[in-house]
């Protein structure tokens, strides 16, 4: 048996695919369908070792290993100037160390102008070797025509360092941004990165409609367009918002920015109805308010009195406006008042501004709704910094946080309905885009 199987092994090792063939066709006919097959070669832990050693010459053909080297390393550095900012104070946090750009920069006498006086929060960016010695300083700012920028160059020429100033127009477009509310309406509007100004217009269009202060709910969300004007790509001034969408509770708000020919822009609701008020809800932007409107425990006095206006809670320094278009009749100071400003308003209204640390219009100035007319502060009979406001109709006061009930309801004319509907449709698709993100993003 022995014998006979070494044979087959042999006969296989000769013919493999004949045998193999042969096999197969074996078990098919016998009708097998899954066959277990040992090896039939001997175990390679039996076979012999043989050591080869030959000699090769590498061949580099990495090619980075063969690249040359850069001509030269290069840096970017941005920033933007401050309002006690010396060329020294600049070229270092823009890491330039350069006696030469030192030197030029405070000799070129369009450079000093143009760099440094004036407004501060111009954009510059520097580009440097790796040694810090500069190859291009380039300086952003926005013209006074507010239409236009301004860009200051400067960089090497055939005699050194030179400088160049060109005017261009400004490109506008449209941003998205969007939150869901945490906390705060401030805390959502500072984490969306909204600009001031818009998220200022956001708070004054829904104010009426919304009680920030009371009625915000976590989960809430708001998503905006707004405008935005830039030059090489850098945003250099903040625009009108164009649109906006607020869930609160579940029940969302929608307003839409449309101006006719010839008339004042406004806010719009989807069915083209005006949302513009006689009255903002509050001369502060964001605010918190202290003390209501009634009876309370005065503070310095320790009695109870009535307290004839609202405080609004706000760091020094904080803008207050106007809340409607009026005529101020009286700016000055104003025994416990304070600081003090009241406005004259239409239909026997007025409003009056208390604790100011400063005024910014005069007796007999005309405002506008909005207009800045002082800042908060801490003058008078107050104990810290805050704003009194008080809301009087024929000399009688009235709570202020009611003021903002009052309102025009005018509508889109017949004639500018169907491009009201084109515009807010085109604005609805973006702000239907940023629910998606700020949605996405919440989950």
């Amino acid at each position: 048996m022995k014998q006979r199987f070494e044979l087959l092994v042999q006969a296989m090792q000769r013919h493999p695919r004949r045998m193999m063939a042969g096999l197969g066709a074996l078990l098919l006919g016998t009708g097998v369908t899954a066959v277990a097959v040992a090896p039939l070669a001997p175990d390679a832990a039996d076979l012999p070792v043989q050591q080869v050693v030959e000699s090769v010459t590498p061949v580099l053909t990495d090619p980075l290993a063969q690249a040359k080297p850069p001509a030269r390393f290069e840096l970017f550095h941005s920033d933007l100037t401050r309002r006690n900012d010396s060329v020294q104070s600049l070229l270092k946090r823009l890491g330039v160390s350069d006696s030469e750009a030192s030197a030029f920069l405070s000799s070129d006498a369009t450079t000093r102008r143009l760099l440094l006086n004036g407004n501060p929060g111009k954009l510059v960016s520097a580009r440097t070797d790796g040694k810090g010695k500069l190859i291009e300083l380039k300086v952003l700012w926005l013209a006074r025509s507010g239409k236009e920028f301004a860009r200051l160059q400067i960089g090497q020429g055939s005699k050194g360092l030179r400088s160049q100033l060109e005017i261009g127009p400004l490109e506008r477009k449209v941003r998205l941004a969007g939150a869901t509310i945490r906390g705060s309406l401030f805390e959502a509007t500072e984490a969306a990165r909204l600009p001031d100004s818009v998220a200022e217009q956001l708070a004054d269009v829904f104010g009426s409609e919304i009680d920030f202060r009371n009625d915000l709910a976590a989960g809430d969300r708001f998503q905006v367009a707004y405008e935005t004007f830039e030059a090489e790509g850098e945003v250099l001034s903040f625009g009108q918002l164009l649109g906006a969408e607020f869930v609160n509770r579940g029940q969302k708000h929608q307003v839409f920015w449309f101006q006719e020919a010839g008339s004042k822009g406004a806010f719009h609701n989807p069915n083209g109805q005006s949302l513009k008020r006689a009255f903002l809800a509050s001369p502060l932007a964001f605010s918190r308010v202290s003390s209501r409107y009634g009876m309370r425990f005065h503070p310095i006095s320790g009695r109870q009195q009535p307290h004839l206006g609202v405080d609004f809670s706000a760091p020094t320094g904080t803008a207050v406006r106007s809340v409607a278009d009026g005529s101020v009749t009286y700016a000055g100071w104003k025994s416990g008042y304070g600081n003090f400003v009241v406005v004259q308003h239409s239909d026997q209204k007025s409003t009056a501004y208390a604790h100011l640390s400063r005024i910014g219009v005069r007796k007999g100035q005309s405002v506008e709704q909005g207009a800045l007319i002082g800042a908060v502060g801490s003058t008078g009979a107050s104990t810290g910094p805050n704003l009194h406001f008080e809301y009087l109709v024929r000399n009688q006061h009235q709570d202020p946080l009611t003021l903002a009930r009052d309102g025009g309801s005018a509508t889109v004319t017949a004639s500018a309905k169907a491009e009201f509907k084109r515009q807010a449709q085109a604005i609805r698709q973006q702000l239907d885009a940023a629910a998606t993100v700020v949605q996405a993003s919440a989950e």
